[in-house]
């Protein structure tokens, strides 16, 4: 491995295209400028805070410890941060709390999540074919109980560049790109059940959702799986998707809950232009309200960049089940509201986005009653 005073580039590309170059400053903060390629025929990686100029591009240290929220979403976090530096430190007896986010990239090469890729990459040997699903949540276990695992390489290999809490494992079925998740410590036995009924339930709700599936277990009731949307198949090649968090657009931490979906809605007319995109985030946030999902930080809402039709989209849903925030309140409020928000809430914001009342009262009602027939157990 390289010592981290060593690199102090990266050029960042997306396929074969050289996206730009970022350069760590003295004071810790990677500054950008994107290539004269990507300026010809590319598109800004962050319309808000990355538009497409050709000057140098300085981010504030907080919140992503010195990157752009666009570089910062391809970074693992939760679990994903976790298996990296657990193999950092048990492989390479590196203190990962001594590595910046700059140097983190480096990690990456193109394992991140969406489209953005990072060189030079840091090359990591000892990686071992998966194992069975129950095998893979017991490692899991061990390490989140114990600080420790025999099968480290598997499992970084499998989900070092993964976020979110939950322990997970990104993996090829049928030539395509999937997540495969496993209980935490603090989840329930049956948790991967209850998401695949909630995606069940959503998509009963004419939410857009990837492919979900429960994959057997002699141990529990099955682990929850999802098809990628930041990865497309076209014929024998595999394209990947520019996908940017909330958290990243608005360069602000989902540790913090700071939003409401009144900024939500806007943010998606601003962002793509499109009603019917405003529409289906007003059905997910009706969701999230009636199935007390409540985890719904700003990292749990993304927009993805569509290069053919040249505009940004709301991804499909993600992250979808009973889950409470700080507090026990919504970490994104519904009209000022975070504990209990009401049909009142849900209509106000509705309004203020300016969508049709009836038609807002007849979704809501209609995403209501699907979720207490679906998830009625739950509730």
């Amino acid at each position: 491995m390289k010592n981290a005073e060593q690199i102090d580039k990266i050029d960042v590309f997306m396929g074969e295209r050289h996206v730009g170059t970022l350069a760590e400053t003295a004071k810790g903060l990677a500054a950008f400028q994107y290539s004269d390629e990507w300026l010809a025929k590319g598109f800004a990686l962050n319309p808000f805070s990355l538009p497409l100029e050709g000057r140098v591009f300085l981010p504030e240290y907080m919140p992503f410890e010195g990157l752009f929220g666009a570089f910062a979403d391809s970074l693992p976090d939760g679990w994903g941060r976790l298996l990296l530096d657990r193999h950092l430190r048990q492989r390479f007896q590196v203190n990962a709390e001594e590595i910046s986010s700059f140097y983190r990239l480096t990690f990456l090469s193109d394992s991140g999540m969406g489209a953005l890729s990072y060189q030079p990459s840091q090359e990591f040997e000892g990686y071992t074919p998966p194992c069975d699903y129950d095998t893979v949540a017991l490692e899991c276990r061990k390490l989140l109980e114990q600080d420790y695992t025999e099968d480290l390489d598997t499992l970084f290999h499998l989900g070092g560049s993964s976020g979110g809490a939950r322990p997970k494992i990104l993996t090829e079925i049928d030539a395509e790109s999937w997540i495969i998740k496993f209980p935490s410590s603090d989840d329930k036995a049956d948790i991967g059940l209850q998401e695949y009924e909630y995606s069940l339930c959503a998509k009963a709700c004419r939410l857009e959702m990837s492919e979900t599936r429960l994959f057997p277990s002699k141990k529990c009731t099955g682990y929850f799986g999802t098809k990628r949307f930041d990865r497309r198949v076209e014929g024998d090649r595999t394209q990947r998707i520019h996908m940017v968090s909330v958290s990243g657009l608005l360069e602000t931490s989902h540790r913090i809950p700071n939003l409401d979906y009144n900024q939500l809605m806007r943010l998606t007319l601003l962002l793509t232009g499109d009603t019917q995109e405003v529409e289906k985030m007003f059905d997910l946030m009706c969701f999230n309200v009636f199935s007390h999902n409540r985890d719904d930080h700003s990292k749990n809402f993304s927009f993805l960049y569509d290069e053919a039709e040249g505009r940004w989209k709301l991804s499909p849903a993600y992250d979808l089940t009973y889950s409470s925030s700080i507090g026990g309140e919504h970490a994104t409020s519904v009209d000022g509201e975070g504990k209990r928000p009401g049909m009142e809430h849900i209509l106000a914001v509705a309004k203020k986005a300016g969508l049709a009342h009836k038609k807002a009262i007849k979704r809501a009602e209609e995403i209501r009653e699907i979720v207490m027939e679906c998830l009625g157990t739950y509730l």
